[in-house]
């Protein structure tokens, strides 16, 4: 027997003590009862408790134990004996035991000392008694590797709210997406091979697919070890991460093995358990592959079954429980899956398909699920008492015995009952869905049930909408939801569009979008507001965006940090996109939004924080829509890095290649600040596929480059490394070169007012700028309104001589400029940028000649006429950095012009040489600093030669050479860090033992860095070995300011005296790093710089090319110091004449709207076409190809194993339909045989065996047809097991046994009658015979109505019987009389119309409209009608509807309606004694118009504000009761409407 552990005093002291050890005997520590204190049954956590969900490992940190060790001991009790009782049964061990199982030393001290007041009998009720639990912590299996779970002692009365407070706040749990209730066989059962892999794989791949939590017995045998393999095998062939499946244990504490070791008042952190199958006995182990444990207790020993009804009560509360996620707000489902099982399974099975939770029963697996799973397909009226028990001879063949007659008939109607419930019922059969599908039938078993629930209106498919994208199951969602049994609306699927957007489910947003979803209606302004709202807190466009939203509150000086607002969101994206664009969501004035506003209808679905039923429906029933909803959801996805989402999204794009280059700069920049490395990598290479997307990657030549994305300057950023298919612009400029071009240029007012070509400058894209047809667009720009083709010797030449422009030296692309006569020839050619290039170059050789002639030869105290033509010259200059300066087409204003023209290298330089020129100038004008004004002015010149090299950009050779340059300096100037500690530490070192005491500052910097650096090129110094020392080079006193100061020497030779061994050693050392070392690494970096950029130098060239030609397009052509003139025009214009700055036409064009339109349209084809091939060489990789060929392979062996599978069952089907003919053969010989004796021949001892009754056995055993759906023939709800509003239970009666004629010999009902006190008129509550007797049966009795509309009924023992048959109980129940009970049901009914007053039709019928009520402390809707009580005409909850006044005209509408039904009606209430009988008539509005229609509904009230009455469309799915259903179909029926 297993010995409990030692029982402490649980003290707040002790609360943070370890565990004691537990290596003394429990037996000889007994306890007394005031060891325990009492608390609260629950309390509040007193720390907060951690929200941060499970994790894949278990050990608990501090914070979470201090947590646990706390709450626990506050809230969750256990239970104890506290009276010794001897029972007359032993021990395993033949001790003698208490009543409750446990040994006399395992109960508390004064448990053994029997106070005179409690009694002698043991009472549970009385004797065992909750205290704090003390078994609770992390349970380690010991010997199982790292398997760790969590473990909890809790008393069987312990409220569910309890525990599941404690999993999901304290374990860290996640709320479940499902609940699987996995119940069966206790002990451990064989199952086929095949279908325990089917049952295995299905269960943990909808439970890792759907986040559900598996619910077993917790013990590691039977069903609960089948449940815990299927885990590990999961666990074992998944990763870390995706290992995580939630399996809970509910076990009964008294029934565990080894629960001593659990035992510790301050909880075990871990708990060592040690599994001992060999030794457990009667009890069990726990399954070391759950996750989670639940051990009930109630205060007993060896006792199974304790934790059945805590664990129905935990999983009903949990299923009532709304969890949130993504924007969707679903009750937790259940559902119960069953493997072979005994008595107590069926029980569950029949309580769960009471509470209305699907079931999906595993064939095969054995016992209780085979017998309900080869009687599910028939009829139910087939299910008889005598089937039932052969399958159980069959199935149960080890305990039939067991089987009692009346534990048969209870079978035989829950069973009955259980089939009755079909559509919560799914039989999984291996052959019939397949292998691996377990996951499948149980998902479908959940939407059978919720489809087949009673529901209004879109309600139910709604709800399956929502399971299916909680549990991302898309699978299910194409084959069970969107069917052809319902039309889905567009708008129905917004809410569910917006929760699978933020919980980035992209096959969902696919499969929305396939079922005609369109972006233009579902994105509002509320829901791109309510998107942004949900931006995941671990995002950086998040943190980004909470920085915006402080400046805001920070600069209103609130204290509340304001809501987010799209223009929020435009400040974040400037930055990211750059200062080219403008804000994409202007701050609306007055809080107004500048967007069209159009009405939509009203959606149901609760969300988190906010409803999205609030984005959908207004006030006024208008929405605000943004301009174009594809960005804004593009943009959304992207700034989250969700690839596969923004992937589907930019497919539905219109502006698809400006959306590509946007996408590539949002996430190079995002990636800039993104300190992760992994989210990194994946926003560049996301980054990268963006530019795919415009380009062809693998046109470029050189496809090596990809690596240069992260290593090299931005410059060089994001060459491609993935050869793929042509882009979209590849295939527009094979096309049409033009349009292509236009492309380019086109300025996309739903991106800023940016282009192509500036998001792709802006993103550092050098794959696209170098494209073919960008780099064609470039040099069309570069040349003008010239021809590309001409050469450059003749553009020189038409320069210095012009009038051979009038020649045909120089061609034109336009006609009208071929003429040679046309004076528009010479401005179409000196405006061209290449000719403004060459005019600058030639001004800008002329300026440096002519400063470096002043400097040299002409620099006289008084300026000269030169000097001054180079002081005008340099005016010129700075008037056109002025005006690039101030220079501004699109707005950016001053300060954004500033900044763009500072961040030019080559713009610092000129600013750098102009100020330095100035100060020479300055310098120079004053007669006594004109020599350093010279030396200043000189200083300019070679800066002003150093901007030189600008002009190189234009040439292929020498452009990315300058790019070398300038990496090289940047190594350069990394590179002197490192010199520079062995410089100064070798001169710092040499300077003091050579020389003492150098005063002289300027000596001591030669000493310590010229020398020493000079030292490096090989001038070293003679003095420093002694050897070449000359006393006459340096000053002995240090007082010659020429010399330096002499070393250390001997006073009497002069000698110099130092360690020349030491000073040696440290100059070979200093020359050994310094030359060998650190010079060669300058080098290796330099030629490592120089490798990088020379393998890509065409790139290189072609993107800094574009910076070039920009400048000289909007450049004047006029060259310094003559620009002067073109400075002064655009003064006037702007200054004087207020005229705009003029856009370049040719690098930013504004397209009409209809040419505008024709272009994108054109765009979008090729973007379809570019799709197309894009899948098709998914398809051709090697990769798919092989994955492809792996699938077949799978489905082609899955089908060979159906294949077997159902050739067997092939066999079988012959081998029934051999044996049916063998039967009707020996019937038909016997008939024969009978017919010959009858007429004399032979006799009936000669007759021999003819056939055997086998055949027949078996026929009626295995013979499973479709049942066949009819009206039940007796009544069904009235024989339900539980009596309504009461705990009493109807006596068992299958089908067969309800006529009163047929014989029931066990047939012993129990008897209630309830005691109606607000009823005036009711039958006696104890009937005896003397009151029955004064009761008038079959006439009127007083007031009160005892007639039956069936005729006369029989009357036994002075009880009148229902003519419908036994219903399980006797008495009335809860009916106030015996006999029946009428009732009156008005069926009020008009047809559904539209709004113009048209009939709406369903599958060519007429559909109705019914008057439906709900009245007070009811679930359901009823119409509007019940009993009458006695005298009256009208029932009392239809004058609960209806008005005083409109009562007697509302009996004329009943007096012209039709009757509908008159009789029996079987209601849950009826019992053998009493039943109810109710007339129902139809009462019918054929017209719109109709006053008496408009009567009833001005007369329609509700004396109760809980009642609610409505008009509700009438189908088979409406939430009625089902008594009312019928008679709602009988009324279709007279009408010939939709049902």
């Amino acid at each position: 027997m297993a010995m409990r552990g030692r029982r402490t005093k649980v003290l707040p002291s002790e609360l943070n003590k370890v565990c004691p050890e537990r290596g003394d005997d429990p037996a000889t520590h007994p306890r007394k009862m005031s060891d325990f204190e009492v608390v609260p049954n629950l309390h509040r956590s007193s720390s907060s408790v951690s929200k941060s969900r499970r994790k894949a490992h278990f050990p608990t940190g501090s914070n979470e134990k201090e947590n646990l060790i706390s709450w626990i001991p506050e809230n969750i009790r256990k239970k104890e004996c506290t009276y010794f009782v001897e029972s007359s049964q032993t021990s395993d061990s033949g001790r003698i035991v208490c009543e409750c199982g446990y040994l006399r030393e395992q109960h508390l001290e004064d448990a053994a000392k029997p106070p005179i007041f409690l009694g002698k009998e043991w009472d549970p009720s009385r004797h065992i008694q909750e205290m704090p639990t003390d078994a609770f912590g992390d349970i380690h299996f010991t010997g199982l590797g790292q398997k760790m779970g969590k473990y909890v002692r809790v008393s069987s009365d312990t409220p569910p709210r309890v525990i599941y407070h404690l999993m999901t706040q304290h374990w860290g749990l996640d709320a479940p997406n499902l609940l699987i209730s996995v119940t069966g066989g206790a002990k451990n059962f064989v199952m086929k091979p095949r279908l325990k892999n089917i049952f295995r794989q299905g269960l943990v791949k909808v439970a890792q697919t759907t986040g559900a939590w598996i619910i077993t017995g917790g013990s590691h045998t039977g069903v609960m070890k089948q449940v815990g393999e299927a885990v590990r095998d999961f666990i074992l062939s998944c990763s870390h991460k995706e290992g995580e499946i939630v399996t809970v244990g509910i076990a009964t504490w008294g029934t565990v093995y080894n629960r001593e070791s659990l035992v510790c008042p301050m909880g075990g952190f871990p708990a060592e358990y040690i599994m001992d199958e060999e030794n457990q006995g009667s009890l069990s182990c726990l399954d070391s592959n759950h996750s989670h444990f639940i051990l009930v207790d109630d205060g007993t020993h060896g006792k199974y079954g304790v934790e059945i009804p805590l664990r129905t009560r935990l999983e009903k509360f949990i299923s009532e429980q709304t969890k949130v996620k993504g924007g969707v707000a679903i009750k937790i489902p259940i559902v119960c899956v069953v493997l072979e099982g005994g008595p107590g399974t069926l029980d569950t099975i029949y309580n769960t398909i009471t509470n209305g939770t699907p079931c999906v029963i595993v064939e095969g697996s054995g016992r209780v699920a085979d017998v309900i799973a080869q009687v599910a397909s028939l009829p139910v009226p087939k299910i008889t008492i005598a089937l039932i028990q052969k399958k159980l001879s069959v199935l149960f063949h080890d305990t039939y015995e067991l089987f009692t007659e009346g534990k048969l008939v209870e079978w035989t109607k829950k069973i009955q009952d259980i089939v009755r419930s079909r559509q919560l019922l799914t039989i999984f059969r291996e052959g019939k869905y397949g292998q691996q599908d377990v996951d499948v039938a149980i998902l479908q078993a959940l939407f059978k049930a919720s489809r087949n629930q009673d529901h209004f209106g879109h309600e139910n498919w709604d709800h399956q909408l929502k399971l299916a994208v909680a549990w991302n199951r898309v699978d299910i969602a194409r084959s069970e939801i969107f069917t052809d049994n319902h039309e889905w609306k567009p708008t129905d699927l917004h809410p569910m569009m917006a929760a699978a957007l933020i919980s980035n489910k992209p096959e969902f947003v696919k499969l929305f979008l396939e079922q005609g979803v369109r972006l233009k209606e579902f994105v509002t302004w509320d829901t791109l507001v309510y998107l942004y709202d949900n931006v995941a807190p671990s995002c950086l466009f998040h943190s980004k965006l909470q920085k915006v939203l402080l400046e805001e509150r920070e600069h209103t000086a609130g204290s509340k940090m304001p809501r987010i607002q799209l223009h929020h969101v435009s400040q974040v994206l400037r930055e990211l996109l750059g200062c080219s664009t403008q804000p994409l969501y202007p701050k609306p004035k007055h809080t107004e939004r500048p967007r069209l506003s159009i009405p939509i209808p009203h959606i149901k679905l609760n969300v988190q924080g906010s409803s999205l039923r609030s984005l959908y429906k207004r006030s006024a029933g208008r929405a605000t829509f943004t301009m174009d909803p594809v960005r804004d959801l593009l943009i959304w996805a992207v700034v989250q890095n969700r690839k596969e989402l923004a992937e589907i999204i930019w497919a539905q794009s219109q502006d698809c290649m400006v959306a590509a280059l946007a996408c590539s700069k949002i996430l190079k920049e995002l990636a800039k600040e993104e300190e992760d490395t992994d989210t990194t990598d994946d926003m560049l290479a996301l980054a990268e596929q963006y530019e795919h997307k415009a380009i062809d990657p693998a046109a470029k030549g050189d496809s090596a480059g990809a690596l240069l994305s992260t290593k090299l300057a931005p410059e060089l950023s994001l060459v491609s490394l993935v050869p793929a298919w042509p882009g979209v612009f590849t295939d527009c400029y094979r096309k049409d070169e033009e349009r292509a071009q236009k492309l380019l240029t086109r300025v996309s007012d739903a991106w800023g007012k940016t282009t192509c070509l500036q998001l792709a400058l802006e993103a550092k894209n050098m794959n696209f700028v170098s494209h073919g047809g960008v780099q064609a667009f470039l040099t069309k720009v570069w040349w003008g309104k010239m021809c590309v083709d001409n050469g450059l010797w003749q553009v020189i030449t038409c320069m210095l001589f012009f009038p051979l422009l009038y020649t045909n030296l120089i061609t034109f692309r336009e006609k009208r400029l071929q003429h040679t006569g046309c004076l528009t020839r010479l401005r179409a050619f000196f405006t061209a940028p290449v000719v403004i290039f060459h005019m600058n170059i030639l001004s800008y050789f002329t300026f440096l000649l002519l400063f470096a002639y002043v400097l040299m030869v002409d620099f006289q105290p008084l300026p000269s006429w030169r000097e001054y033509l180079v002081y005008f010259w340099l005016f010129s200059l700075v008037c056109e950095e002025t005006r690039q300066l101030l220079y501004d087409p699109d707005g950016f204003g001053v300060v954004k012009m500033a900044s763009l023209y500072f961040k030019d290298f080559w713009n610092k330089l000129d600013i750098c040489a102009i100020l330095v020129f100035i100060t020479g100038l300055t310098c120079r004008l004053i007669p006594s600093t004109l020599y350093p004004g010279r030396i200043i002015l000189s200083l300019a010149f070679i800066i002003f030669c150093l901007r030189l090299m600008h002009i190189f950009t234009v040439s292929k050779t020498l452009g990315p050479k300058i790019i070398i340059v300038k990496r090289m300096m940047k190594d350069v100037f990394f590179f002197l860090f490192l010199l520079a500690v062995w410089v100064v530490s070798f001169g710092v070192a040499k300077q003091a033992i050579l020389i003492h005491n150098e005063e002289r500052v300027e000596w001591l910097f030669r000493g310590v860095v010229y020398h020493s650096y000079l030292t490096i090129f090989g001038q070293i110094p003679s003095y420093i070995d002694g050897v070449n020392f000359n006393i006459d080079q340096c000053s002995p006193n240090g007082t010659d300011p020429y010399k330096p100061k002499c070393p250390e020497t001997n006073e009497d030779n002069k000698k110099p005296i130092f360690p020349e061994w030491l000073t040696v050693i440290l100059l070979c050392l200093y020359l050994l790093f310094t030359n060998i070392l650190l010079l060669n690494l300058l080098i290796a970096m330099f030629n490592y710089t120089f490798q990088q950029v020379q393998e890509h130098t065409d790139q290189i060239w072609k993107f800094q090319r574009h910076n070039l030609i920009k400048e000289y397009h909007g450049r004047p052509p006029a060259p310094p110091p003559f620009i002067l003139l073109n400075h002064l025009q655009i003064l006037v214009q702007r200054g004087l004449l207020r005229r705009p700055a003029m856009r370049h036409k040719q690098l930013k064009e504004k397209l009409e709207k209809n040419e505008e339109a024709a272009l994108l349209s054109w765009e979008m084809y090729l973007k379809e076409n570019y799709l197309q091939h894009q899948q098709c060489q998914e398809k051709q990789n090697t990769e798919q190809k092989i994955r492809d060929i792996a699938q077949r392979v799978d489905v082609l062996a899955e089908l060979l194993d159906l294949d077997r599978v159902k050739r067997t069952g092939l066999v079988e089907q012959r081998l029934v339909s051999l044996e049916d003919q063998v039967h009707q053969s020996a019937q038909a010989l016997r008939w024969i045989m009978q017919a010959l004796q009858g007429n004399g021949f032979g006799s009936g001892e000669d007759v021999p065996p003819v056939g055997s009754s086998k055949a027949s056995e078996m026929k009626d055993i295995d013979r499973e047809g479709k049942p066949e759906e009819s009206q039940p023939p007796y009544h069904v709800l009235a024989r339900h097991l539980l009596y309504p509003g009461s705990h009493t239970h109807r006596f068992p009666v299958p089908d067969e046994k309800v006529p009163w004629e047929v014989d029931f010999p066990l047939y012993d009902p129990p008897t209630y009658s309830a005691d109606h006190k607000d009823m005036a008129v009711q039958d006696p509550f104890s009937p005896s015979l003397e009151s029955l007797l004064k009761i008038n049966y079959n006439s009127m009795d007083g007031l009160i109505d005892r007639q039956s509309f069936h005729g006369l009924y029989a009357v036994q023992d002075g009880l009148p019987l229902n003519p419908m048959g036994r219903t399980g109980l006797q008495g009335r129940g809860r009916l106030h009389c015996f006999g029946p009970n009428h009732a009156l049901h008005p069926v009020v009914t008009r047809w559904r119309r539209n709004l113009d007053g048209s009939i709406i039709r369903k599958s060519l019928k007429k559909m109705l409209e019914v008057l439906v009520a709900q009245y007070p402390l009811s679930d359901v809707w009823a119409l509007p009608g019940g009993s009458l009580e006695p005298g009256e005409m009208l029932p009392l909850k239809l004058k609960w509807i209806l008005r005083r006044e409109f009562w007697p005209q509302f009996q004329n509408l009943l007096k012209q309606g039709t009757e509908i039904h008159k009789g029996y009606l079987d209601d849950p209430r009826n019992t053998d004694n009493a039943w109810v009988e109710t007339v129902a008539i139809s009462v019918h509005f054929d017209n719109q118009n109709d006053v008496e229609m408009k009567r009833l509904n001005s007369f329609l009230q509700g004396c109760d504000p809980e009642l609610c009455i409505r008009w509700q469309v009438l189908d088979k799915r409406i939430p009625l009761h089902a008594n009312h259903k019928e008679l709602l179909r009988k009324v279709s029926t007279l009408l010939g409407a939709y049902y």
